[in-house]
């Protein structure tokens, strides 16, 4: 039997290709002559460098930016040919924000590791976006690019109060394509704070106030491009990049592109993909739903293996998965956070008990 194995990484336990890894080794332990092929996958999120490292190669070259409090942190640009691929998490993701004022926060390291890879002469950039801590419009992303007055897009939300016009640095002259798997504007609503603000840790009431410090930044650059699809995308990294002119596409349709999954489906029996939380937000250009719907395309079975699965069996389907496994379910929650990869390996050999041939 064939077997892709398509996940996503458990976040804050194991990296995508660490996922697949183990979900391979569990799976062989039950089923050793099935033939398993490994494309770990992302959606532009933590660990978007690492995966598409695994599937092109390329040269790995180390940078050292600010974190979101100006911190030093270590980061990863990811050359292959005349592309660059760098991650807007190594530089400003949640973990990086945890201890501080979130709406201190800044992007400036995204903008740095933007500029690094224009000076080593990239000809095209992508920049995958999600899991960031930041909420700043991407105003500290344009700050290190030259924008000006520097002082205040370099604090965070809170500089944004203090803007009364904003000169953009020139557009580089450089493909940027922002890989993002959120839709959001940069306000109202479903923007930027009002929709991820909470888990970054703005407080229920101060939601509102930063939105209106988003509008006041929008209002001083590009209004309309502010309500475009995917501006609100990493606390509004999505619209710093289209002001620089950037065009977004899907993370998860570009993962998929590169690795070539489409294809990769049509040669397997049985599609696995996983995830941390496996939940009905996972419809939202999350790697489960978009593997699952390649899987469909290719008229081939999909299942999940997660960290915890949060839906029933008729939202299930909806996603396009057939069945999903929860490590909390078999394990605990304490040896499935302690000892994440003996655990989803565990988990993977149960499953192929029951779809294994």
């Amino acid at each position: 039997m064939r077997v892709l194995i398509a996940p996503d990484k458990f976040a804050g336990t194991l990296s995508a290709v660490q996922a697949a890894e183990a979900i391979a080794e569990g799976w062989l332990r039950r089923s050793p002559g099935d033939e398993l092929d490994l494309a770990p996958m992302s959606d532009g999120g933590p660990g978007f460098v690492d995966v598409i490292h695994t599937a092109l190669g390329g040269e790995l070259l180390a940078a050292t930016v600010e974190g979101p409090f100006g911190d030093p942190v270590p980061a990863l640009i990811l050359r292959e040919a005349d592309t660059a691929y760098i991650e807007s998490a190594q530089a400003c993701g949640l973990p990086l924000t945890r201890d501080g004022d979130p709406e201190k926060a800044s992007s400036y390291g995204v903008g740095q590791l933007l500029a690094a890879a224009i000076d080593m002469g990239a000809r095209r950039i992508v920049v995958g976006l999600g899991g960031s801590g930041t909420t700043d419009g991407g105003a500290g992303l344009l700050a290190a690019l030259g924008a000006q007055p520097a002082e205040l897009l370099h604090a965070g939300a809170a500089g944004l109060a203090g803007l009364d016009t904003v000169l953009l640095p020139g557009r580089p002259e450089v493909e940027i394509v922002i890989a993002s798997d959120v839709d959001s504007p940069l306000t109202g609503l479903f923007g930027a704070a009002k929709t991820f603000g909470p888990q970054k840790g703005i407080a229920e009431d101060r939601l509102p106030a930063v939105d209106g410090l988003l509008e006041h930044f929008a209002a001083r650059t590009d209004r309309r491009l502010s309500l475009e699809k995917g501006a609100g995308a990493a606390g509004g990294l999505g619209f710093a990049l289209m002001l620089l002119g950037g065009r977004r596409e899907p993370g998860i349709d570009l993962v998929a592109g590169i690795v070539g999954l489409a294809d990769r489906a049509r040669k397997a029996d049985l599609v696995v993909t996983g995830e941390g939380a496996f939940d009905f937000s996972s419809r939202s250009g999350k790697v489960p739903y978009g593997v699952a719907a390649i899987s469909a395309e290719a008229l081939r079975p999909c299942i999940a293996l997660a960290g915890q699965v949060l839906i029933g069996s008729r939202e299930m389907r909806a996603l396009g998965i057939e069945a999903a496994y929860s490590l909390v379910d078999l394990v605990g929650e304490q040896r499935a956070m302690g000892d994440p990869a003996a655990s989803l390996a565990e988990l993977a050999q149960r499953t192929a008990r029951t779809w294994s041939r």
